[in-house]
């Protein structure tokens, strides 16, 4: 997980991800490592200067493309990290919603890079707010992000209420419009369900626990433990960065995709003393987790778990 020692907003130049960008910016980097280099990489992906950058912003964030550092004369350029490889190879146009859920949990995870989305899911916890309200309390907690990075200048309001929106136009599901995905501006996070408008509001969500692989919580665990092989229920509820708070989900829910992975042998629960103890059975990192669940995947010959409408 990122480290707090630097902050950034509005990274995304107004640009929210759209449906296709992702597997598209991980063709090319995997075709091209300096695809970016030349006009922000916008003549050989179709689109925009802009929007360039902010598909490189987005993989960045995700965790799915890296910079490459320069030796001497040598061109830098950006590689695909392991999971990206893996999400290249294994799921290249991101139909399994365990590889949406992965990218979400990146992103949300990544408070140098995409420091809003962290906040958002880590510290904003109004379960009903107007825009409004959500953007005066970012604000807040934007100002206390710049004090603990020492930055000479608070970020501007105008950067905050830009992230902010960004959030609500990529978890908020839009009407069906006419046209191809990228003319509609739809963003693929939409499908995760998390925020929906309620009378001129917005309300949290928990997740359908139906549509939700209980391996993406065996992901956090891995990411949230560092090295740990147990930590309580409760705790792993409140935990920054981990299942409860990136996945939005309550007691009882988390509960269930616990018993789940249980099941299968990846986790033991303990509960004695009126506690409920999460164990891991072995240590493992996310990028193992990962590329376990894509590989049984392929072993069991079944359709991908797909978001339908």
């Amino acid at each position: 997980m990122a480290g707090k020692g630097t902050i950034r907003f509005k990274g995304h130049e107004t640009f929210t991800l759209r449906e296709g960008w992702l597997n598209k910016g991980l063709a090319a980097i995997a075709e091209n490592p300096q695809v970016f280099r030349e006009n922000y990489g916008a003549d050989a992906l179709g689109m925009g200067p802009n929007m360039a950058k902010a598909l490189r912003y987005w993989l960045r964030c995700a965790g799915l493309a890296e910079d490459i550092p320069r030796k001497g004369s040598e061109e830098g350029g950006m590689r695909l990290s392991a999971v990206g490889r893996i999400i290249f190879e294994k799921d290249r146009y991101i139909e399994d919603v365990f590889t949406l859920w992965l990218i979400h949990c990146r992103i949300a995870a990544n408070y140098s890079q995409a420091t809003a989305w962290n906040l958002f899911f880590n510290q904003f916890g109004c379960e009903e707010f107007d825009r409004a309200r959500m953007m005066q309390e970012m604000r807040s907690f934007a100002y206390l992000a710049c004090d603990k990075a020492g930055a000479k200048r608070r970020v501007p309001d105008a950067s905050v209420d830009a992230d902010c929106d960004a959030i609500l136009h990529m978890y908020v599901r839009r009407g069906e419009r006419e046209g191809t995905p990228e003319e509609k501006n739809v963003s693929p996070f939409g499908r995760l369900a998390l925020i929906r408008p309620a009378d001129g509001a917005y309300v949290r969500c928990q997740p359908d626990l139906g549509r939700l692989p209980e391996e993406i919580v065996l992901y956090l665990l891995a990411e949230s433990l560092s090295g740990a092989n147990s930590e309580e229920l409760d705790t792993l509820l409140a935990a920054e960065n981990g299942p409860g708070k990136l996945l939005q989900l309550g007691r009882n829910g988390l509960a269930e995709l616990l018993e789940r992975l249980a099941a299968k042998g990846k986790i033991t629960i303990n509960r004695t003393a009126g506690l409920n103890m999460v164990y891991l059975g072995e240590p493992v990192t996310g990028e193992q987790v990962a590329a376990d669940y894509y590989g049984k995947r392929e072993k069991s010959l079944c359709f991908p778990r797909r978001y339908t409408a």
